[in-house]
């Protein structure tokens, strides 16, 4: 076993838009597991976008990353030393093992992964946080029925897709929004979307609004939030009555405080269309996540859900691919390999 590892740690706030310098790759010394611990070598980490609310400092759902911590993450890897009856050396966990090439938790604070059930990186994304959001988000605030339209931004993301393909399944129409023309084609070639949008095409919201209006002729009757901004401001006209928005997430705002949108008309539609809002956090809801797994990792093994994966090599260039993540870089689920 080597006497140091890896680590990522957040060397400064951003201010505005991260930056590569916000970033510090540094080598320490390897952690012992204590009593009830175990030590995990990481094969695979997550990349999320959740990860650049955590790097500013203030009041959130969760503490924010201080200076010269390690970047928080989800991960996967290999059990090499145990001081747990439930663990032993040889066997695969997730958990939030943050940026770093190896890391010691609880083993009452990781799960258990049978690599022959599905591969590992699937814990990451498929079925792990980012398709587990999509289902609840879906099945809890959604509420769809069959010949309802739902529209869906970030289409081709580990989110977005999850949601187009259970919504379709489910008999509804669903037009995706994505940033360029082959991530368009992906959401209706490979996850079976019945249209998508090229949110860079317009130069305006009332553009996208437009265009979006030509795909739905019935309006929308739910809007997956994963991004806000300018798809935000196209999408909210053709809210139909009582529709329903799952807030996953708001991507376009999470470098900047400003948004073109104001409270009033936010609140004015929500208001005089009858409109069910709510925002939720997925680790709030994991008593469900069996639930999701039942329902949906037989799917993922019989080809009816499908799902994509970006597959960076090396923590060292973890930071650059978490910005180019942020600019929608990423096609499918944003994964690090680090073994």
């Amino acid at each position: 076993m080597p006497d140091q590892m890896q680590r990522i740690v957040l060397a400064s706030r951003p201010e505005g838009q991260a930056s590569e310098e916000n970033f510090r790759l540094e080598s320490v010394d390897m952690p012992q597991p204590g009593d009830g611990e175990v030590l995990v070598k990481i094969h695979y980490m997550s990349l999320d976008p959740y990860m650049r609310g955590r790097m500013n400092a203030g009041k959130s759902y969760a503490p924010p990353v201080e200076i010269g911590e390690t970047m928080t993450a989800g991960g996967v890897g290999e059990v090499i030393a145990s001081n747990s009856p439930d663990f032993q050396p040889g066997d695969f966990a997730l958990g939030a093992f943050g940026w770093a090439s190896h890391a010691c938790a609880l083993a009452s604070d990781i799960r258990k992964l049978d690599p022959d059930m599905a591969p590992l990186t699937t814990a990451l994304g498929a079925l792990g946080m980012p398709g587990f959001t999509a289902w609840h988000g879906l099945d809890a605030y959604g509420r769809p029925q069959a010949g309802e339209t739902l529209v869906v931004a970030a289409a081709t993301g580990p989110v977005g897709s999850m949601v187009g393909q259970l919504a379709k399944q489910k008999g509804l129409r669903v037009v995706g929004i994505a940033g360029g023309a082959d991530k368009c084609k992906l959401a209706v070639e490979t996850f079976g979307f019945d249209a998508c949008l090229d949110h860079r095409a317009y130069a305006s919201a009332e553009g996208l609004s437009e265009a979006l209006a030509a795909e739905c002729p019935d309006g929308i009757d739910i809007y997956y939030e994963n991004v806000g901004g300018k798809v935000l401001e196209a999408v909210l006209p053709l809210m139909n009555n009582f529709g329903r928005i799952p807030v996953c997430g708001m991507i376009a705002w999470y470098n900047s405080a400003e948004t073109d949108l104001t409270a009033p008309a936010i609140w004015r539609t929500v208001l005089t269309k009858f409109l069910s809002v709510n925002g939720f956090i997925i680790f709030n809801h994991y008593d469900r996540y069996g639930d999701f797994l039942g329902e949906v990792a037989p799917r993922i093994a019989s080809g009816d859900i499908k799902y994509l994966e970006d597959i960076a090599e090396g923590l060292e260039n973890a930071p650059q691919t978490f910005l180019s993540m942020m600019q929608g870089g990423n096609t499918g689920k944003q994964i690090v390999k680090l073994v």
